[in-house]
């Protein structure tokens, strides 16, 4: 996808919205305005009909029942509701949380916050050099202490897609709780079990061709007395989460939601095959190119993590400006950008994070697009090699 005349391959970071998705939510903006709670009149009804099949959708696209989607502000707002609400209502004997290594930062930087705030141990599972989460030291630290664990369904970084359905194995005879940040899923992976195997699942719009703002969690069905809610005030969505609920946003990520059922099989297998080639490309044209992470079957189909040896990432970034957009990956705080706690939990040195950079491609990205973006970075490599050698006389 062209942005200008900027090839996006920051596809992890944020999705265009679908026109489709812009066209289901249009009329939810003026037309069809009304309040979804307002009980008393038959445009309240209409509204409150629009959101629940919004509902069955995002369900569907993890096999889940409608009345156990909570929308929420985006996958941050609901790692926080699902790991804090559940920390606020941990039952006797239940004060431990573990969490994978390789979580986005609202779920660490939420997990933090239960040892600091809610008394509970906030312990960490390790990876292996892959990001495949250890099951030995998972099996290993569980047992009827531990209150929850919560893991990634696909990484943001790397895209590494995690063995759900055997960790749900391990987690579950310890009565421990499973949640699942599946923001990136839906493009990764068929998320039709995600429902069946966790307790509680983090959806984002933006994410999946939808609108900013919106997302959901999954709440098992009666896990909902297990959560204290983080936001107070009238009894909405089954007491979860108080608030008038943006009409036009659930339609959004219900289209969006629709459409990934419908066709994501196929969207995978191409968006898929452009990556292949993009790195392929790359690594043949610039020998120091390594690719972070797993093996291109068991990753985000749209995700290519590489490591230009000898090269630092913000001077490529820079180098690649305006031309194409692509990340490192990395968090920031107040601006400054943080080394990536991702590569370094896969065992990458300090040198290696700092040389790498996150391509990744999507449902509008083309053939046409992906050669150019080769040559792109191909010129940038370079012309940095070139400005690296001493002049002569």
């Amino acid at each position: 996808m062209l942005v200008t005349l900027t090839v996006y391959a920051d596809y992890q970071a944020t999705t265009p919205v679908d026109p489709r998705v812009v066209a289901a939510m249009e009329p939810f903006w003026s037309d069809a305005f009304a309040n979804p709670h307002s009980s008393d009149h038959a445009a309240g009804w209409r509204a409150a009909a629009v959101v629940d099949e919004a509902a069955s959708a995002v369900a569907a696209l993890i096999g889940a029942d409608s009345g156990e989607i909570t929308f929420t502000s985006g996958a941050t707002e609901s790692n926080n509701l699902a790991l804090i609400g559940l920390a606020r209502r941990a039952p006797r004997g239940r004060h431990r949380v573990l969490v994978s290594a390789i979580e986005h930062k609202s779920v660490l930087a939420a997990a933090r916050s239960l040892g600091v705030r809610e008394g509970l141990a906030v312990e960490t599972i390790p990876v292996n050099a892959d990001g495949d989460l250890r099951l030995d030291a998972l099996s290993e630290m569980l047992d009827d202490s531990v209150l929850a664990v919560s893991v990634m369904a696909v990484n943001n970084e790397v895209g590494v897609i995690q063995d759900i359905s055997r960790i749900a194995d391990l987690v579950r005879p310890h009565g421990a709780l499973l949640h699942c940040d599946a923001a990136q899923a839906p493009c990764a992976m068929d998320t039709k079990m995600l429902a069946a195997r966790a307790d509680l699942v983090s959806l984002s719009g933006h994410k999946i061709y939808g609108p900013k703002g919106i997302g959901a969690l999954y709440v098992r069905h009666g896990t909902e007395t297990q959560i204290e809610p983080l936001i107070y005030g009238g009894d909405q969505q089954r007491g979860l989460r108080a608030g008038t609920v943006p009409v036009p946003l659930c339609v959004g990520l219900g289209a969006a939601a629709g459409i990934l059922c419908e066709a994501g099989t196929e969207e995978r297998r191409a968006v898929g095959e452009l990556r292949d080639i993009f790195v392929d490309q790359l690594k043949s044209s610039v020998p120091a190119v390594q690719l972070n992470g797993p093996s291109a079957e068991r990753r985000h189909p749209g995700n290519a993590n590489l490591r230009f040896g000898g090269h630092d990432a913000q001077d490529i970034l820079a180098a690649v400006q305006p031309g194409l957009a692509a990340s490192t990956g990395a968090a920031c705080t107040s601006g400054i950008p943080e080394p990536s706690h991702v590569l370094k939990a896969l065992g990458l040195t300090e040198s290696e994070v700092a040389a790498s950079v996150r391509f990744s491609f999507g449902r509008f990205s083309t053939g046409a697009e992906v050669t150019n973006a080769v040559r792109i970075v191909e010129d940038a490599i370079t012309k940095l090699e070139a400005s690296r050698l001493p002049d002569t006389v």
